[in-house]
């Protein structure tokens, strides 16, 4: 074909075709050509929206998927990068549009072609992209996606994001985005402990930004082992769909928008010596789905747990604790909440003095463990003059005569509600994934269907935002 000028055309038409070929990842003059051989075709769809070529520089339209997902994968330079790959392919398993973007240390771990294959669409690296930046296509990027995860997230990439750093794609994405955001942390355990990685956690859950782990488990180190594995394809992307399930879009009511709220959850763990201990079998499945459900409700959630093998729920501010003492120092500084929910299965004896070193097992002679029992953290909080909560709301779980011992116990701890359950070895409530409970107050009993776990703690917070309003607190 001829050589095409494009000096005869106004303004207007230059702009938009300017756009359109960068969009393409063309020149104006080649896409000039291919308007025209559409025409000569006359191929109205192909005028009306050419199909996308992945070229260096283009930046196609971000279409939704089959399942009107779009998501924006930031994929940092760790050695995990390699299970963003696996995270694409179940992403779009669900229906999603995924659109990755690599930082430069990334790019030492995993190729943008491999990225590219698996996606099937072309992979971003380069904020100073002069194809790319023509309409400012990092704007583009961050507002054109239902949900940015970044997978792994780097320490220094939180710091970066904690710091409001945007010196490359990534970052400038991720300070420009007004979509919710999904970490996955991924690095050594000394590094996901230090003071600087903590301080920039507790800012990122101040900023609202959702994490997901990271687990415990080896490195990639030799020897090194801990907290720091990101968490693993399928509880990434769980993680995104419950995110994606409480987001504006979906028109989730907000009952709780602008409480706060404290829930305690888990087991607690009292030393014996150095590898031996006291607990119990709560798995916190119940204390993490209430906190789940506040923050989809649109509170500010502290969760403290003790020890579990379930990941932290998102939108909420985890604090890790072991022992009964260390759970209750930790709700008094999270205090004041307008409500409480302790959810926690607390030891209620812990060792007067736990042993130093481990204790030796001597034939025909058990060692003699003294008790001291624990801090009451429910009543404790129940009973407080100043800070006490609007509502403050415990569980009982039981053996036997359940509703009674509820009620005993409600009136001893003083607090305002009781949720009770039957934890018998045959319901399979401890630990399992559905309960049945009986809400006790000082009105009478109502004992709800058995359901899940995610249903109660449901159904619990809208009777808490219920509470709240009512109470005009």
């Amino acid at each position: 074909m001829a050589s095409i000028t494009i000096r005869g055309l106004d303004d207007a038409l230059k702009t938009r075709l300017r756009l359109r070929a960068a969009r393409s990842g063309r020149s104006m003059e080649d896409e000039a050509r291919t308007i025209l051989r559409a025409a000569a075709a006359d191929d109205v769809r192909s005028m009306a929206e050419p199909a996308p070529v992945a070229r260096a520089g283009a930046t196609p339209p971000l279409d939704a998927g089959p399942s009107g997902r779009r998501i924006l994968l930031i994929i940092g330079g760790g050695i995990a990068a390699y299970k963003s790959l696996d995270l694409i392919r179940r992403l779009k398993e669900r229906g999603a549009t995924v659109r990755c973007i690599l930082t430069a240390a990334a790019r030492e771990f995993i190729t943008p072609l491999s990225v590219g294959a698996l996606s099937g669409e072309r992979v971003f690296t380069d904020l100073f992209d002069p194809a790319s930046e023509l309409d400012v296509g990092h704007i583009r990027l961050a507002r054109g996606t239902d949900l940015v995860v970044v997978a792994p997230a780097t320490a220094d990439l939180m710091a970066k994001m904690a710091g409001g750093h945007a010196d490359d794609l990534a970052t400038a994405v991720l300070l420009a985005t007004d979509r919710r955001v999904l970490i996955a942390p991924a690095m050594n355990p000394r590094m996901w402990g230090h003071a600087a990685t903590r301080r920039n956690l507790t800012q990122l859950a101040a900023d609202r930004i959702a994490v997901v782990g990271p687990g415990t488990g080896e490195m990639a180190e030799p020897g090194e082992a801990g907290i720091g594995r990101m968490a693993e394809p399928l509880e990434i992307v769980a993680a995104a769909e419950a995110l994606l399930a409480t987001s504006p879009d979906h028109r989730v009511e907000r009952s709780l928008r602008g409480r706060r709220l404290l829930v305690t959850s888990g087991p607690t763990q009292e030393p014996i010596d150095p590898v031996r201990y006291i607990a119990n079998r709560s798995s916190g499945k119940q204390g993490h789905a209430i906190a789940a459900a506040a923050a989809a409700a649109g509170a500010e959630v502290i969760l403290v747990c003790g020890p579990v093998h379930i990941p932290d729920p998102l939108g909420v501010t985890a604090v890790k604790v072991e022992t009964a003492r260390e759970m209750r120092d930790a709700v008094e500084r999270a205090l004041p909440v307008d409500c409480a929910v302790f959810a926690a299965a607390v030891a209620d004896w812990r060792l007067a003095a736990p042993g130093r070193e481990k204790i030796k097992k001597s034939k025909g002679a058990a060692p003699t463990l003294r008790l001291v029992e624990n801090p009451d953290i429910l009543a404790e909080v129940a009973h407080r003059k100043a800070k006490r909560p609007r509502l403050v709301i415990g569980f009982a779980a039981e053996t036997e005569k359940v509703v009674a011992h509820a009620k005993d116990k409600l009136k001893r701890k003083g607090c305002d509600w009781i949720l009770a359950n039957d934890v018998s070895a045959e319901t399979g409530i401890m630990g399992g994934d559905r309960n049945r409970v009986h809400l006790i107050t000082a009105e009478g009993v109502e004992s709800w269907p058995p359901q899940s776990k995610d249903e109660v703690a449901r159904a619990l917070v809208e009777r808490i935002a219920a509470a709240l309003k009512a109470s005009g607190s």
